[in-house]
C-alpha cells in the first residue's frame, strides 16, 4: 500500500481524535442533548464544528483518484490537525471530558458507525481509494454522528438508569432511621445545602449531596456511591429546567422536610413561564408527607401568594414580617461578614448570630437552616455556634487574597438576577478600586438582554473599572453601562477570562477587589 495513502489514512483518525473529543465534550455539557440542547448549540455554533478547509477537502478531493492527490490532501490533513489542536490550546477549556461510563458507550456506538460501512467497503469492493473518501466524509459530519450515536445509544442508557435507579431505591428504603430533607429554589440550593449542613451537624451525622448533583442521575449516584447507613439525615439539592422534575426527585428520595430558598427568573427559558417556575419549585413541598415540614421564606412574594396542596406543616422565615416563624432584625453587613439578630415566634428572647459568609442573602439561607435545625430540636445556643462555624462556600461570594494589594470576590457559580445585584451590593461594601468581571447571565429566555442590560446599569454604580468576557454575550451589559455614560476607556471585552487577570495585574492602586461575577461553561465560549 502506497506510504502517502498510509499517511492520510493515519491522519484521518488523528483528525477524528480531536473533532470526537470536543463534539463529544459539547454533548456532555448540553446534558447530553436533553431537550434538543445539543442540537441548538450546534446550530448557534456550526462555525465550530466545522473548520473552513473542510469544504474545499470535500469538493476537491472526492472522488480521490491519482496520487497527487493524495500527496496534496496528506498536506491539508497535516494543516488541519495542526489548526484544529491549535484552536483548541487558544480557547478556554473550563470543564473537560468526564470519560464515564457513558461516554465510553457513545465512544463504542461511534466506532461501530465506522466500523461497518469500512468493513463492507474493504472486504465486499475491494476499493481503497473509496474507503479513504467514506473515512473523509465520516471526519466531516464526526457533530452529527454523535447525535446518532447518542440516540442509538437512547433505549441502552435507560436500562442503564433503571438497574441504579433500582439499585438506589433498595438502599434508601434499608435506611428506615434516616431522614431526606429536600431543598430547591432558582437560586441558592448549593449555598442553602452547605449552611444546613454545618448547621445540622452540631448534633447529627448528615450527608449531602457532593459539588452540584441535583439531578436524577446524581442523586442516583449520591445514595449508590456515598450515602452511608450511619446518617442521620441526606440533605438531597434539587434541581430542575422544566416541570414535574422536582416530583421525580421527589418520588425517588421521599423527602420528609423541604426548603425553598427563592424562587426567580432562572430557567425561565426551559420552564416556560414564571407560573411553571413557581408550580415546579412546590412539587417538593406538596411531596412532603402530613407529619413533614415545609420551611419557606415569606420575604418571596411567589411562596407567599402560593396556595399549597397538601397537609404538612410549614414555617416562615423572614427579615421584614415580624409574623414569621423566625424573623430577622438589625442585620449588619460588612467586608467581614455578617451579624443579625433572631426571635423565634412565642420566644421573647432575642437572639445575636454571627457568621463569615456575605451577602443578605446567606441571611435567609442561614435562617432557613436555622429554623429547620430548631424544629429538628437543636438548642438555640448550639445553633448559634454552628453558624459561627460555617465556612465559605466555593465560588459563592468567597473571598480569596489574590495578590498583595488584590483580592477576588469568587461569584462565579452560576450567576442569576437576584445574586448578580447581591454580589455588587458585596463589592459595594469594600473600601478600594471595584472591578467587575463577568460574561453576564444566560437561559432568561426573552428576558435574557433586558435583564442583562438591567446588570449592566447596576455595575455602573458600583464599578471603577469592567471587563467583559465574550463580545457577543455581554453586548446587553456593554449597552446599559453606555446608558449611564460610564467611561469606555475603562470597559474591556475580551474572549478568555484568563485575559482578564493580566489585565487585573496591572492596577497598582493600593486596594483592588475584583468581583468574578458568573463563569460560564465552554458550551458559551465565542
Amino acid at each position: 500500500m502506497d506510504i502517502y495513502f498510509i499517511l492520510a489514512f493515519v491522519l484521518c483518525f488523528i483528525y477524528a481524535f480531536y473533532k470526537y473529543k470536543k463534539a463529544l465534550q459539547m454533548l456532555q455539557q448540553n446534558w447530553y442533548n436533553t431537550g434538543n440542547r445539543y442540537l441548538k448549540w450546534l446550530k448557534n455554533n456550526f462555525h465550530k464544528a466545522i473548520l473552513w478547509l473542510e469544504i474545499p477537502l470535500l469538493i476537491v478531493f472526492l472522488p480521490i483518484d491519482s496520487k497527487i492527490k493524495i500527496i496534496v490532501l496528506d498536506l491539508i490533513l497535516i494543516f488541519l490537525c495542526y489548526l484544529y489542536r491549535k484552536r483548541n490550546q487558544k480557547e478556554q477549556t473550563k470543564i473537560k471530558l468526564a470519560v464515564t461510563m457513558r461516554i465510553k458507550r457513545l465512544l463504542l456506538t461511534i466506532m461501530l458507525i465506522y466500523c461497518l460501512p469500512l468493513l463492507y467497503i474493504y472486504f465486499f469492493q475491494r476499493n481503497i481509494w473509496l474507503f479513504l473518501q467514506l473515512i473523509i466524509v465520516l471526519n466531516f459530519l464526526t457533530y452529527i454522528i454523535v447525535v446518532v450515536a447518542n440516540f442509538i445509544n437512547k433505549p441502552i442508557e435507560k436500562m442503564v438508569f433503571l438497574h441504579y435507579r433500582k439499585q438506589a431505591v433498595t438502599k434508601l428504603n434499608n435506611l428506615n432511621n434516616m431522614n431526606v430533607i429536600g431543598i430547591t429554589g432558582s437560586y441558592g440550593k448549593t449555598s442553602s445545602k452547605n449552611i444546613l449542613y454545618d448547621v445540622l451537624n452540631i448534633k447529627y451525622n448528615v450527608f449531602k449531596t457532593p459539588k452540584n448533583f441535583n439531578t436524577t442521575y446524581g442523586l442516583i449516584n449520591s445514595v449508590n456511591n456515598y450515602l452511608d447507613k450511619f446518617n442521620d439525615y441526606f440533605i438531597a439539592e434539587m434541581g430542575a429546567f422544566k416541570q414535574g422534575e422536582i416530583k421525580e426527585l421527589c418520588d425517588l428520595m421521599h423527602p420528609k422536610y423541604g426548603i425553598i430558598t427563592t424562587i426567580g427568573t432562572a430557567h425561565l427559558e426551559s420552564f416556560g413561564s414564571q407560573e411553571n417556575i413557581m408550580k415546579g419549585k412546590f412539587e417538593l413541598i406538596e411531596s412532603l408527607p402530613e407529619d413533614g415540614i415545609g420551611i419557606l421564606n415569606l420575604d418571596d412574594p411567589f411562596q407567599k401568594k402560593y396556595e399549597l396542596k397538601n397537609n404538612c406543616k410549614i414555617l416562615w422565615y423572614s427579615t421584614k414580617n415580624h409574623d414569621a416563624d423566625l424573623y430577622a432584625k438589625n442585620i449588619k453587613i460588612t467586608g467581614e461578614g455578617t451579624n443579625f439578630d433572631c426571635i423565634f415566634k412565642g420566644d421573647k428572647n432575642v437572639y445575636h448570630f454571627e457568621t463569615c459568609l456575605l451577602g443578605e442573602h446567606n441571611v435567609y439561607n442561614i435562617l432557613a437552616a436555622i429554623l429547620l435545625g430548631y424544629s429538628l430540636g437543636i438548642k438555640v445556643e448550639r445553633l448559634q455556634t454552628a453558624v459561627n462555624r460555617i465556612e465559605p462556600i466555593e465560588h459563592r461570594l468567597q473571598l480569596r487574597e489574590y495578590k498583595n494589594n488584590i483580592t477576588i470576590i469568587d461569584d462565579a457559580y452560576n450567576s442569576n438576577p437576584v445574586g448578580a445585584k447581591m454580589a455588587l451590593d458585596v463589592l459595594k461594601l469594600m473600601n478600594g478600586m471595584h472591578v467587575v468581571v463577568t460574561p453576564g447571565m444566560i437561559e432568561l429566555g426573552k428576558e435574557q438582554y433586558n435583564l442583562n442590560f438591567k446588570f449592566g446599569i447596576q455595575i455602573s454604580e458600583v464599578a471603577d473599572y469592567v471587563i467583559l468576557v465574550g463580545e457577543m454575550q455581554t453586548k446587553p451589559i456593554y449597552d446599559g453601562l453606555l446608558e449611564k455614560k460610564f467611561d469606555k476607556n475603562k470597559i474591556k471585552v475580551i474572549n478568555d477570562v484568563k485575559e482578564a487577570f493580566s489585565i487585573i495585574n496591572k492596577f497598582s492602586e493600593d486596594k483592588v477587589f475584583v468581583l468574578l461575577e458568573n463563569d460560564l461553561p465552554d458550551i458559551f465560549n465565542e
